[in-house]
């Protein structure tokens, strides 16, 4: 991927639209320029991202969109996508108000469906296309044959609504057989038996990917590729029919690598013993990502141009590599799960092989949980965030009031700034306030983490030899709420929690990372300041929901709910043999600067593995070797929680 260095991602999914694009190509010449196509992009198109794979169809001439159901619809039309949206698996009640609001096509398999959706099409003051599914064969969607042409007639009369289309689907278009041949011919004497009858439909329909490529005499007035659309082939059999390029792959990062001596279990269960001493990288990726658990000890990776195998289980967000065969690999380097490295590909069918399932299910399945990052002519063009690709709106008030509240900051910023700011400030509430507490919004936000060694004398002898001296210097610019607060020092994931929910908790500290660290020893606020005077550590107290530093003064009475200049120092120790440190933001912040220093260590090969969220979330990155990592956002950047970064290195 030919991406900034500091545009780093524990695991990512990239989608190559100049492939697709490519692929688009082959498909309008495969069908005529008078046949129009409809690109087929439900499932989050196929995993690779419904709202580009849709944009960048329509620019290269599909008449419209196919999706699964409503939700699918209302994802692209918030999205700004205007194209034609057809719902292709049978229409619900419960969806015919989205459908109206929306202006999606529905697909009617039932009677009772289009007696209802007219009710509500007429009471709209509207007359609604949609599409008419008849189940040939297929046993699945779509009114009966013996039933379809009655059904057809009555829907025909309903006033409110207009027939725009009629389909069937084929079970077994991937191959040629004489059962595709009696669903055609079934389809081909209803459609005669309507034309007599004078109900022409306007777009006639049967040709998935597999029929486009199988049955060129059956594409009719419009085809629905999804599968070859995305590179991939319906059947090995079509393999000769088209000239595809696959859109996906799927890759992430090392990020440990240990050796074993013989003889050792690796993962769950120990399915895998170590016959000799074995070099193993872990990963970050497991079925969690769709990475099927039937992997463990079949499944391969690329690393370095060679394949790796995977060996143990996989977990539900790692698993292992046998790169003893590799002995330059190196913590951060990229691993491809799906794709093609340095002349070696993995392809989705040959996944699928090993899963015992179809191509399909692993383009839908794989780094469900990964951002997508589309590439343009092998750069890097857009990245779209998972949580951002699976967004649907679907509380109306919530909708109508940030809409509301978008519409009034445009119309008041330019006339009157502190009345703006106050609207924008009600957005970020709507977005991320909790309904308990006003919203906490960070400005200017500081993170200098500083590892030194032990002076002697500082600590014990084991200690200064084990651990290292981490001391934390935070600063941002926010609201001060209460006049006494709390530093919460948490050993467990359960105390950090609730840390997050006390009012008074100023800032938080998860101490044990699978080391033996005591708080009244090992954990120590070294300064607080507001606007840069000093504030007094008032109390400690150990209690069962984590240690807790108390600070405060009555000064601080005279500035609540103005905004300040908060400093906290915080000093720890961290394991030698932890090679990693992570800074996350947990409140929406603008401007950023986090600073990793190690000057005087033995520390080398610092990396840094990120994810920041919001309009740009590319930290600018700045290295000196051998002293420091800094990452860095402008001043008028916002960044949304939960980013953060992670900090991995080696020892000399």
């Amino acid at each position: 991927m030919l991406v900034k260095e500091n545009q780093k991602y524990r695991s990512w999914v990239e989608v190559d639209l100049g492939n697709f694009a490519a692929n688009w190509e082959e498909m309008k010449r495969l069908v005529g320029p008078t046949i129009q196509i409809m690109q087929v992009v439900k499932a989050d198109a196929y995993g690779h991202g419904a709202i580009e794979i849709s944009n960048v169809a329509l620019k290269n001439g599909a008449s419209c969109l196919g999706v699964a159901n409503a939700d699918e619809g209302v994802q692209l039309r918030v999205s700004e996508i205007t194209a034609p949206i057809i719902i292709l698996s049978p229409a619900t009640d419960s969806e015919i108000d989205q459908i109206i609001k929306y202006n999606l096509i529905p697909s009617v398999s039932h009677l009772s469906f289009a007696r209802e959706f007219q009710k509500r099409a007429r009471k709209a003051g509207i007359r609604a296309p949609l599409h008419i599914e008849v189940d040939t064969g297929m046993g699945r969607g779509g009114t009966l044959l013996e039933e379809a042409f009655q059904a057809i007639r009555e829907i025909a009369s309903f006033p409110n609504l207009a027939i725009e289309g009629i389909f069937t689907h084929f079970s077994e278009s991937e191959i040629l057989s004489y059962y595709n041949d009696l669903q055609w011919s079934a389809f081909g004497e209803l459609l005669e038996k309507l034309e007599n009858d004078g109900l022409r439909t306007p777009i006639r329909h049967i040709a998935n990917s597999g029929a486009i490529l199988n049955y060129p005499q059956y594409r009719l007035d419009m085809v629905r590729p999804g599968i070859m659309s995305y590179g991939i082939y319906p059947s090995p059999e079509t393999r000769s029919k088209a000239a595809l390029a696959p859109v996906m792959s799927f890759k992430t990062r090392v990020v440990l690598v240990k050796e074993f001596p013989e003889g050792y279990g690796i993962g769950y269960g120990r399915t895998y013993i170590t016959r000799r001493p074995t070099r193993i990288a872990t990963i970050p990726v497991g079925y969690g990502d769709g990475f099927g658990w039937l992997l463990g000890n079949q499944g391969e990776a690329l690393l370095r141009g060679k394949r790796a195998p995977i060996v143990g289980r996989i977990s539900m967000d790692m698993c292992t590599l046998d790169v003893s065969h590799i002995p330059e690999c190196l913590i951060g380097d990229e691993v491809v799960l799906m794709g093609e490295q340095d002349g070696q590909k993995i392809t989705a069918d040959e996944i699928a092989a090993k899963l015992h399932t179809i191509s399909y299910e692993i383009l839908c399945a794989l780094g469900k949980r990964a951002p997508r990052v589309f590439l343009h002519k092998g750069r890097a063009d857009r990245v779209e965030p998972s949580l951002r690709r699976i967004f649907i709106p679907d509380e109306e008030k919530s909708i109508a009031r940030i809409d509301n509240i978008i519409r009034r900051c445009f119309q008041t910023r330019a006339r009157n700034e502190e009345l703006g700011d106050a609207i924008y400030y009600e957005m970020f509430e709507t977005l991320f306030g909790k309904d308990d507490r006003q919203l906490e919004l960070r400005d200017d936000f500081r993170y200098d983490i500083r590892i030194t060694e032990f002076n002697p004398g500082e600590v014990p002898d084991p200690l200064r030899r084990d651990y290292f001296k981490v001391t934390t210097h935070v600063e941002y610019t926010k609201a001060v709420r209460n006049p006494v607060f709390m530093i919460g020092c948490a050993l467990d994931n359960e105390q950090l929690a609730a840390f997050f929910e006390n009012k008074r908790c100023e800032y938080r500290w998860l101490l044990n990372r699978g080391e033996d660290l005591i708080p009244e020893r090992d954990f120590r606020v070294n300064r607080v300041r507001i606007d840069h005077q000093d504030v007094p550590v008032i109390r400690t107290e150990n209690t069962p929901q984590g240690y807790q530093v108390w600070s405060g003064s009555d000064d601080l009475k005279k500035i609540l709910n103005r905004r300040v200049r908060v400093e906290i120092e915080i000093e720890t120790k961290q394991l030698k043999s932890n090679r990693l440190f992570s800074a996350y933001l947990v409140y929406p912040t603008r401007g950023m600067e986090i600073s990793f220093h190690y000057e005087g260590t033995n520390i080398k090969n610092v990396r840094d593995v990120g994810f920041f969220a919001g309009k740009h979330p590319y930290p600018e990155v700045t290295r000196e070797e051998g002293k420091s990592v800094t990452l860095k956002l402008s001043d008028r950047t916002w960044t949304f929680p939960t980013s953060g970064v992670t900090f991995i290195w080696d020892v000399s």
